[in-house]
């Protein structure tokens, strides 16, 4: 049976990691516009990328927290599938085995000239580092206005879903939001999160509104019962 989780910031939170949509439009006292478009790169490379090195380094930082560690238990019932909004490895580290990253991986650096040129990064970005083609290397992530290239696999492991969880996300960042309408009508399909956003459309589901910790745990627990398969 496979099991589907679609996860965004709110999961990362609770492991101290903020989000620009907790904080009125700022991430880490920056505007979005300046540290996480092509355009601000285009502007200011230094910038972004001593952004992003912060990012890296608070990421590298953090621990997996208890709803990170009650997804793995899901493993040992279902065949469970991963798609996160989040750049961060928590999921990787509590011992989840498959995992998709929509908006791309902090602890990864591409060419800024060719994306299928990837390494592996844990220490800062600096002006100077280049690829093998000698162009300045980027943070691995997807921006705001660039495409979203792992969202058509992601699509088809959505349309394949037996069961759908749904955790910490406004489900209003556009394209991951719209997965959740690739998902068989009669799909069970578990949201939660302490601020409900609108789901009036989305059948068949039951909404927990609780935090990611105390919340993930209720649904595993549920699925994973006897008599519950």
């Amino acid at each position: 049976m496979n099991l589907v989780v679609l996860t965004g910031a709110g999961i990362s939170a609770e492991s101290g990691l903020r989000t620009f949509r907790d904080s009125d439009g700022l991430w880490e006292e920056h505007r979005v516009e300046d540290v996480a478009t092509p355009e601000a790169w285009a502007h200011d490379q230094q910038l972004v990328n001593r952004f992003y090195n912060m990012r890296r380094q608070q990421v590298i930082k953090a621990e997996p927290n208890a709803a990170h560690h009650a997804l793995v238990e899901l493993e040992m019932k279902f065949s469970v599938t991963i798609i996160t909004q989040n750049i961060d490895d928590l999921h990787e580290r509590a011992g989840s085995s498959h995992v998709l990253h929509l908006h791309g991986e902090i602890l990864k650096a591409r060419s800024s000239v060719d994306e299928s040129l990837l390494y592996d990064r844990r220490d800062d970005i600096r002006m100077g580092d280049v690829c093998e083609k000698g162009s300045q290397l980027r943070p691995h992530v997807v921006w705001f206005g660039e495409s979203v290239p792992m969202i058509e696999p992601a699509s088809r492991i959505f349309r394949a879903a037996d069961i759908l969880i749904v955790v910490g996300t406004s489900l209003v960042v556009y394209p991951a939001a719209g997965l959740v309408h690739y998902v068989d009508y009669d799909v069970p399909k578990y949201l939660v999160d302490p601020h409900v956003p609108a789901v009036s459309g989305i059948p068949n589901l039951t909404v927990i509104q609780e935090k990611a910790s105390t919340g993930v745990k209720k649904v595993v627990d549920k699925l994973t019962a006897v008599g519950q398969l």
